[in-house]
């Protein structure tokens, strides 16, 4: 349920709905992505989807990021015990998908060189995110990352061609 009391199933009989589920407030790859999705922002909602986010905390540690980016109106959702994100096949990252080579390297060029900084994991450091476009209730498009390094365009995934 989102912080409205509506489930995400009920959001996406709305309307078109991007679910983009997020690893830890701390993770410079998730303040990367909220950046991307605040810049897209415009061009997603102006097909008409809307934007749900997913987080396993407690929201206090993404509200601040949220404000920033001037994402704070979303829909969120948070999932805690990861039902959701196993639910959407959502598996816990190994070894390489967390600390590969190209996670190292975009980890330093992300977080140090482009500000967006590296924090303490709040939640499941291992999670490993992915972005949904669900039209009624059904999955039409699905972005699974492979590393935690990967960086989806969003606005693709929602349809903006």
């Amino acid at each position: 349920m989102t912080q409205h009391g509506q489930s995400f199933v009920a959001l996406s009989e709305v309307s078109p709905l991007l679910v983009v589920f997020l690893r830890h407030a701390g993770c410079t790859f998730c303040r990367e992505a909220l950046s991307d999705i605040a810049r897209s922002r415009a061009l997603i909602e102006r097909q008409g989807t809307r934007i749900l986010l997913v987080h396993m905390g407690d929201g206090r540690s993404l509200d601040a990021l949220l404000q920033k980016h001037k994402l704070d109106d979303l829909d969120l959702i948070s999932d805690p015990d990861q039902s959701l994100y196993r639910a959407f096949g959502l598996k816990r990252g190994n070894i390489r998908q967390l600390f590969g080579s190209k996670v190292l390297w975009r980890a330093f060029g992300t977080g140090v060189l482009l500000r967006y900084g590296i924090g303490t994991a709040v939640a499941d450091s291992a999670q490993m995110p992915g972005v949904f476009y669900l039209e009624q209730s059904m999955i039409v498009r699905r972005f699974r990352h492979q590393s935690a390094a990967d960086r989806p365009d969003y606005a693709c995934l929602s349809g903006c061609l």
